[in-house]
C-alpha cells in the first residue's frame, strides 16, 4: 500500500483546510487509518484515526472538536478536516495505515506497516 498526502498549505488562524491521503495498491477499507504529525523541533504524535469496522474515531486532546477524521471509500482516501485552526497547529501531517492494528496501538507511529510522506500545515497568526 503506498499512501500521499496532500492540502497541506499555509493558513491564519481561525481558517479551515482539509487533507487527503489517497491510497494505492490495496483498498482502505480494511485498514485502520490515522493522521500523525510533527511540529518543528517536536516528537511525531498522533492526532486523529479512524478504526476499520464501523469507522469509529479517535482524537488527541489537543485537536478534538476542531478537527475531523473521514473515509470515502469510493475514492479510497481518508480525509482531516482542520477547522478553527491554531498556530499550534503548524506542523508536516503524516497519514498510517494498518491492517492487523489494534486499539491500544493506534496512537503508535512505529506500529504502522504503511506510512507516507507528509505534508506541510503552517498557520499564522
Amino acid at each position: 500500500v503506498q499512501l500521499q498526502a496532500s492540502g497541506g498549505g499555509m493558513v491564519q488562524a481561525g481558517a479551515s483546510l482539509r487533507l487527503s491521503c489517497v491510497a494505492s495498491g490495496d483498498t482502505l477499507r480494511n485498514y485502520v487509518i490515522a493522521w500523525f504529525r510533527q511540529a518543528p523541533g517536536k516528537e511525531r504524535e498522533f492526532a486523529a484515526g479512524i478504526f476499520r469496522s464501523g469507522g469509529r474515531t479517535y482524537y488527541a486532546d489537543s485537536v478534538k472538536g476542531r478537527f475531523t477524521i473521514s473515509r470515502d471509500n469510493a475514492r479510497n482516501t481518508v480525509y482531516l478536516q482542520m477547522d478553527s485552526v491554531k498556530p499550534e497547529d503548524t506542523a508536516v501531517y503524516y497519514c498510517a495505515a494498518d491492517q492487523r492494528l489494534i486499539l491500544s496501538s493506534m496512537g503508535i507511529w512505529n506500529q504502522y506497516d504503511y506510512r507516507g510522506q507528509g505534508t506541510l500545515v503552517t498557520v499564522s497568526s
